[in-house]
């Protein structure tokens, strides 16, 4: 006899079969996307790592560079012995990872080596004219030598600079690799990953595990290591490798193009997933969780719907057909009735709204879209808001960090300079043949213009960092409503004034062409008025500069306008000065970028103006320009925009 299922167990075995299958399916595509997105993503941090800790592993190497180069001016040759001794001792004093450091004259003869492990050598003659340390340091004014192992444990490398002047010498500098190891035991990755460095051919260099930089351990044979040396074929990074441990890691690396070191970046495989490991349980458990209520779903479903459901089926392919009149009669007491019930109402408010459905689509469709971009634009500027709080706090703290030591630079600048003034009038006092009178002169006036050199550059630095101060101020004082011409009129008076204070020659032609219309707009006053001062000042120093190449019939002029752009006010300023270069227009609004000379620009100015207008007023900033002939600067405004912007914190730390 042949077994026949019936229907509702026909429905029930489908049924639960189905939901199986799609739960089984979609919990496999699940893990594997997850794992996938899972891997990437900690790749792509790895990555992200790796070019920070071999930025890091540079600014190391190019910090002893700058160290050695205070040794390597033109007048350091002149002094005596003992003097450069000195030096060589407090050079090494300020850099712990030099442990050797000799001179080497013109004619590449070594004429004075200063060392921490060796007796130091005065006049060797020692010639090293044709060793790389000299011809390539004097080719390319700095040269790395390859890393080496001394005593067969620590690793050294050899940086030579070249003199600067003519006929040049050169500084060499032995430097021990083993305190980068400070460097890379601060770089965290999770909770037990980490960095580590290797040569262009895979020997070890740092590790925060320093036993095996002193054993001069040979990573080469490591496939992460071998996929990322010079040559492999390979610019991919190896990602999923096997450690010294044996265990399984995911690593990226970077190049220190520099030096030819390769810095890695790695993350043992089961840190790294772990969150996959719980999204793995929770989809088992949902998956178990579906297989049970669908089979017992299934099999109830399965008993008390077959019939209702063919009756069902045959109203919805009626009213499926265009018969919107169709109405289904059940009578079986349970959600079934209910459901036909409420089938019967959905038909009869279909059949009442047909006619004026896809106008309510239409405009639900509009108002969602409406809603979309109104969380958009808020969360926008929420994440804007905090990104402008994190950097104020962050630049307003370096800025504090570097005033101290800049004010002593500059007041001991400032004293050292008045000391060679009386160091120079006691020298002209005094007892002297011709010759070291002259040698004298010489180097007194030698190191008078050092000074002013630095008193200059301090002056500048001490500008740059008030300017930081005031680009890390965001939201300062209240935004209220403000006559917008009376504003522009009183930024002018101000502009004109201080230029005029400063450079009493000072002339130029002012054009004012304020539109009453303008009225009010809701702004911080402080802030706009410190675009506007800046913007005129600029335009008042171009025309200067203009007036300076002497041009015939040249009139200085700066021209300052507003307009009723109706929900928004237009301020323009121009000046008819040297214009801005193509090249320099792409960066204008770039941090600390200028054009002026040193001390008359910090490179500032702009970069605030624009955070100003934009950023906390949601307004824009238009530049036309033509070399030569004008620049014109438009700020569009809206009128609420003080208002309606996210309010910016200030940051915590002020001088």
């Amino acid at each position: 006899m042949q077994f026949r299922l019936r229907l509702s167990g026909k429905f029930a075995v489908a049924f639960v079969g189905l939901v199986t299958l799609v739960l089984i399916i979609n919990g496999a595509v699940d893990l594997f996307l997850n794992f996938q997105e899972a891997k990437e993503n900690a790749i792509a941090v790895q990555r992200e790592k790796a070019r920070a800790a071999a930025d890091r592993v540079e600014a190391f190497v190019s910090e002893i560079e700058n160290q050695i180069g205070w040794t390597t001016r033109a007048e350091w040759r002149r002094i005596g012995p003992e003097q450069q001794r000195y030096d060589f001792i407090r050079l090494m004093r300020q850099a712990p990872a030099i442990t050797e450091v000799s001179y080497l004259d013109p004619s590449g003869h070594e004429q004075l080596r200063v060392s921490r492990l060796e007796p130091d050598v005065i006049a060797s003659g020692k010639d090293f004219s044709t060793a790389p340390r000299f011809t390539q340091a004097l080719a390319d004014r700095t040269w790395f030598g390859p890393v080496y192992f001394r005593r067969g444990s620590e690793p050294y490398m050899t940086v030579a600079v070249a003199h600067a002047g003519r006929d040049p010498g050169v500084t060499v500098a032995e430097v021990n690799l083993k305190l980068i190891w400070d460097v890379v035991s601060t770089i965290h990755n999770g909770a037990t990953g980490y960095a580590f460095v290797t040569t262009a051919t895979g020997r070890l260099i740092a590790h925060p595990d320093l036993s095996l930089v002193l054993r001069d351990t040979d990573l080469s044979g490591l496939p992460e290591v071998a996929a990322a040396l010079p040559g492999a074929g390979n610019a991919r990074d190896y990602q999923l490798a096997t450690w010294l441990d044996g265990g399984l890691v995911l690593a990226a690396h970077a190049s220190v193009p520099r030096l030819g070191w390769i810095v890695f970046v790695q993350l043992p495989l089961r840190e790294a997933m772990e969150p996959l490991v719980d999204s793995m349980l929770q989809t088992l458990a949902l998956l178990g969780l579906g297989l049970l209520l669908a089979t017992v779903a299934g099999t109830f479903l399965a008993r008390r719907m077959v019939v209702p459901i063919r009756q069902l089926q045959d109203g919805a392919q009626r009213f499926g057909a265009g018969d919107l009149s169709e109405r289904i009669v059940i009578r079986t007491g349970d959600e079934i009735e209910t459901l036909a019930h409420r089938f019967n109402a959905m038909a009869s408010r279909i059949q009442e709204s047909y006619e004026t459905l896809e106008a309510k689509v239409e405009e639900r469709t509009r108002d969602l879209n409406q809603s979309l971009d109104d969380l958009q634009k808020a969360q926008s500027r929420l994440v804007q808001s905090e990104k402008l709080a994190s950097l104020g706090q962050l630049t307003a703290g370096i800025a504090h960090e570097i005033k101290n030591p800049l004010n002593f630079v500059n007041n001991f600048a400032a004293l050292s300079k008045e000391l060679g003034d009386e160091l120079t009038e006691i020298l002209r006092t005094a007892a002297l043949d011709s010759e070291t009178r002259a040698e004298a002169d010489e180097i007194a006036d030698l190191l008078k213009g050092n000074l002013d050199k630095v008193v200059q550059h301090g002056m500048r630095a001490d500008s740059i960092v008030k300017n930081m101060l005031l680009h890390s101020r965001t939201g300062s004082g209240e935004h209220r409503p403000v006559d917008i011409n009376a504003l522009v009129e009183e930024s002018l008076n101000l502009a004109y004034h201080g230029a005029r204070a400063a450079k009493p020659s000072f002339n130029v032609t002012l054009q004012r062409d304020f539109e009453p219309a303008a009225g009010l707009a809701d702004v911080y006053p402080q802030e706009i008025t410190r675009v506007l001062l800046n913007l005129m000042s600029n335009g008042f120093y171009a025309t200067e500069k203009r007036a300076d190449n002497g041009e015939p019939g040249y009139a200085p002029t700066l021209a300052v306008s507003t307009r009723d752009r109706g929900t928004a006010v237009e301020i323009r300023v121009r000046d008819n000065g040297t214009g801005i270069p193509e090249g320099v227009k792409a960066r204008m609004f770039d941090p600390f970028f200028t054009t002026k000379p040193a001390g008359e620009g910090t490179g500032l100015g702009l970069s605030l103006s624009h955070d100003i207008v934009v950023k906390q007023h949601g307004g824009t900033v238009d530049v036309a320009t033509e070399p030569g002939q004008f620049t014109e600067f438009t700020i569009t405004l809206p009128r609420g925009g003080a208002a309606t912007a996210a309010p910016a914190r200030e940051p915590e730390s002020q001088l």
